[in-house]
């Protein structure tokens, strides 16, 4: 090795050794003469100190000096040196290497860096340049402890997972990356064959039908840290390549797979944190989850559930709320406790909400205040004492509470309260720091309609097994402090069964041969009883992590406009190239190359 050490291990104990450390030119500052410089590796910073009357004798102190002059910032440095105890009152606390310090006796530059496009060095809140700016310069924004920081546990987390598997005789087995195109919800990535003329390979938006396929081949056990693609917009939970841990069984039922899923990840809490995670995890139903949070994915750290005053408003003079009732509407109320609200919302601050409601989608939202335990508000005189007396039961309300009623359309309706309880959450300042709260959301239905197209389609996807005469799917969610990490189910394992869901969804006999003819095939060769999940890996580490987005926890991310700022692509590709694929051309004027412009354009 050319390194003794790397630059995060020096300590007390070592002074007197002689060393030899490599990393980057962080910074560098001279006083007196004596210069010091913070040499950084992935590992940690040791400052290193050019002190020339501290060198044995016989060293070259000329020749020493002027190579320290090439240690520009963030250039790759090699020096020979002694450890030794720093000056008491200089020690760095925040430093593991803050005790010592390694006097020079020789050095080389290895190779010199260009002006640094940013400061590498630890920022504070706010310091960091824009994002495309680090992510054209991802190699340098990598530097950064906390983007090192982000690698290693990422790098941890998907080990210590493996190991569970392993320990369990699952078998890691990949599956194809070049693949053919199904209808699974978001558009496939097309990949042209130059072989098979005007035929073409999608990327896989998951790897769903081959690890069924290996469950058909009496492979029971398997799991895979897989590569998945989807041409959909980017978002800060979303990637057009992302990575998900997979993993799928056969002979077993759906608690069978979340509880492998929760001893999984109770080893892999154990490793990262060496504490328990509490299991099994909390289940709640699909319509528990909507009608009590208004959220399929509801945030359980905090409370302010949502309660249903629809029959309340079946007989009132409040003519708005008796109409949206007698339509079929809900109304619905959350009640911010006299305990919480600590005169945090105001009357101006109830008139945000207001138009916050109508942004969400809402029709409207009203409120009431309970004083001297009565009803007060510039509705209340339309309530009947009945209204009143129902608010009050229902809302468990206190004198100090303060509610709010909104009202409309049933799923609209839900979903607007539950945001304004997020809202909430947020501005009371409810949601607990560093808390951890997985819980699994099951009972899910088998299909939903497109409230503007009217179109059915799969709840989760089309392979989920059905119950109930086709109302319910054994699926459910995994989820994380309100954020779905992925969806489990059983999977069907009959081909007639599989035949109908497809048929359910408005595929012709036509369509399910093209699509999936060859999978329903497999089908019928003796598939076992089996179910899966998968888990999105960006996602779980973001949120551990306590990042914006998940671009923070992967390597070499693509922009909010899916490219790629530090090789430039996607780019365009040669005529030559397009007419060996068998491609029709793009001319210049259809086509011009982005500009940076346009990759750095927000």
């Amino acid at each position: 090795m050319r390194r003794t050490h790397t630059c995060g291990e020096l300590k007390s104990s070592d002074i007197g050794s002689k060393v030899c450390l490599e990393g980057w030119v962080r910074f560098s500052r001279n006083h007196g003469g004596v210069a010091f410089i913070d040499l950084a590796d992935r590992y940690g910073v040791t400052q290193i100190v050019f002190d020339p009357e501290d060198l044995p004798i016989g060293a070259d102190t000329s020749t020493l000096s002027n190579t320290l002059r090439t240690f520009t910032r963030e250039s790759v440095v090699s020096v020979n040196g002694i450890v030794r105890k720093r000056i008491a009152g200089t020690e760095d606390d925040r430093n593991n290497t803050g005790e010592i310090e390694v006097l020079i006796t020789s050095a080389e530059l290895l190779n010199k860096s260009a002006i640094p496009p940013f400061e590498i060095g630890d920022q504070k809140e706010g310091a960091l340049p824009n994002e495309d700016v680090r992510l054209e310069y991802r190699y340098m924004d990598l530097r950064r402890t906390e983007m090192i920081h982000a690698m290693e546990f990422r790098s941890r987390f998907l080990h210590l997972a493996r190991q569970y598997f392993e320990s369990q005789r699952f078998l890691e087995i990949e599956t194809p990356i070049l693949a053919r195109g199904t209808p699974e919800g978001a558009r496939d990535y097309i990949v042209p064959s130059r072989i098979n003329s005007g035929r073409f390979y999608a990327l896989p938006q998951s790897p769903q039908l081959y690890k069924q396929m290996l469950m058909v081949a009496g492979l029971d056990r398997y799991y895979q840290i897989a590569k998945c693609f989807r041409d959909e917009d980017s978002r800060k939970d979303r990637q057009p390549e992302f990575t998900q841990l997979d993993v799928e069984m056969s002979f077993i039922d759906e608690n069978d797979i979340r509880s492998c899923i929760e001893n999984m990840l109770a080893h892999v809490w154990r490793g990262l944190y060496n504490k328990d995670l509490q299991t099994p995890f909390p289940k709640i139903s699909y319509t528990e989850a909507m009608e009590k949070y208004g959220s399929d994915k509801p945030d359980l750290r905090y409370e302010l559930p949502l309660e249903n005053l629809t029959n309340t408003f079946k007989e009132t003079n409040y003519g708005i709320l008796k109409k949206i009732v007698a339509d079929g509407g809900i109304v619905v109320g959350i009640n911010v406790s006299h305990t919480i609200l600590k005169e945090k919302i105001g009357r101006n601050d109830v008139d945000r909400y207001i138009d916050l409601a109508k942004r969400f989608g809402l029709g409207g939202l009203t409120w009431v205040r309970i004083a001297n335990e009565e009803l007060e508000s510039n509705i209340v005189k339309y309530f009947t004492p009945k209204n009143k007396a129902d608010i009050k039961n229902i809302m468990n309300a206190k004198d100090g509470d303060l509610i709010f009623l909104m009202a409309g359309p049933k799923r609209k309706t839900l979903e607007g309260a539950g945001l304004i309880r997020k809202q909430l959450a947020i501005d009371l300042d409810l949601i607990p720091k560093n808390t951890f709260q997985f819980h699994w959301l099951v009972d899910c239905p088998m299909f939903e309609v497109d409230p503007i197209s009217g179109k059915k389609d799969a709840f989760h996807h089309p392979f989920v097994l059905p119950y109930d005469n086709f109302k319910k799917g054994a699926c459910f969610d995994i989820l994380l402090n309100g954020n779905e990490l992925g969806s489990g189910s059983m999977r069907i394992n009959n081909p007639e069964v599989q035949v109908e869901v497809l048929h359910q969804i408005g595929m012709s006999d036509e369509e399910i041969e093209k699509n999936f003819g060859w999978f329903i095939k497999a089908l019928g060769y003796g598939a076992p009883p089996h179910g899966g999940i998968a888990i999105g890996i960006d996602r779980i580490i973001a949120i551990l992590l306590n990042k914006e987005t998940i671009r923070d926890t992967i390597a070499f991310p693509k922009n909010k406009k899916a490219q790629s700022l530090v090789d430039k692509s996607p780019s365009k590709i040669d005529d030559e190239r397009l007419e060996e694929l068998q491609l029709i051309s793009l001319s210049d004027n259809d086509v011009d190359s982005l500009t940076m412009e346009e990759y750095t354009e927000e």
